[in-house]
């Protein structure tokens, strides 16, 4: 039987943004301590899925060099989408879909088959956190609940978009619920709308007809110039007397010392079912 040796690899969907791409291997840097201090996970790596090293495929040939028997990859993803469901799976070898595999081969997306055994773990939607993070953010602020509305304002994804839009719904629902403001609407800034701010102002004006100010919240896992500043900060600045009819901070869910207790957290379940899962009865 091979020695057990369990690692960690933190999965985010890449960006060509450097601030971006720090912000995730900050939350490696923050918690990694606490992920090894379990003893049961004896290595922790960060891979991004597209545009930039180190890839999936990357990391993943660092663990078999390693000499680790298996890996727990927790995807930084907000809810499913075409990435987690079909994209990671078929990188790490889990899926075989030809038509897959052809267009990651053409974003010159690696795809390796790990002698490690991989298990993928839920992604944030499983749990409150994100709720609980945009709630802050919104009450950072809001002054007078009761005439704002809430905006948020996402990727999207084409494929799972009454997913992401029940996700929002649910989000905006808690926030309605614990600070007072009472209305909401949701926009996308992806590739789903062509990166275009006309969604960002429509949701804001939305929001506008009924409310004297919106609340703008880009519910983006990180921080990129394309995003928060080129397109949601546009949208923002098309509206009439936007300094005084828009509450908007260029920020994002990362930094979030819950965001780090949700991976560790996850990290240490998985690793102690893996490890009784090898011990004879």
């Amino acid at each position: 039987m091979t020695e057990q040796k369990i690692g960690l690899l933190l999965v985010n969907h890449g960006s060509h943004s450097k601030t971006w791409r720090q912000a995730l291997l900050d939350l490696e840097a923050s918690a990694r301590d606490r992920i090894l201090s379990s003893g049961t996970i004896q290595g922790v790596k960060t891979a991004h899925m597209e545009y930039t090293e180190p890839s999936i495929a990357t990391q993943m040939k660092a663990f078999d060099q390693e000499g680790f028997s298996d890996v727990i990859v927790v995807p930084i993803f907000l809810t499913v989408s075409s990435h987690s469901a079909d994209d990671i799976p078929t990188i790490l070898g889990q899926k075989d879909d030809a038509q897959i595999i052809a267009s990651l081969e053409a974003e010159k997306i690696e795809r390796y088959l790990p002698s490690a055994k991989v298990h993928i773990t839920p992604l944030l939607d499983f749990t409150d956190v994100l709720q609980k993070n945009v709630l802050r953010r919104s009450q950072a602020l809001s002054k007078r609940p009761e005439q704002e509305g809430l905006v948020l304002i996402g990727y999207g994804d084409q494929d799972y978009d009454s997913e992401w839009t029940e996700l929002f719904n649910k989000v905006a629902e808690y926030v309605k619920l614990n600070s007072g403001i009472n209305d909401h609407s949701h926009g996308w800034c992806g590739h789903l709308v062509h990166y275009n701010p006309a969604e960002t102002v429509a949701a804001i004006n939305t929001i506008l007809e009924r409310k004297e100010q919106a609340i703008v919240i880009p519910v983006l896992v990180a921080y990129d110039e394309m995003f928060q500043k080129n397109i949601i900060g546009r949208g923002v600045e098309q509206i009439e007397n936007h300094a005084e009819k828009i509450l908007y901070n260029a920020d994002a869910i990362l930094p979030d010392p819950q965001i780090e207790d949700w991976v560790i957290k996850i990290s240490h379940a998985y690793a102690k079912e893996i490890s009784e899962a090898v011990i004879p009865a």
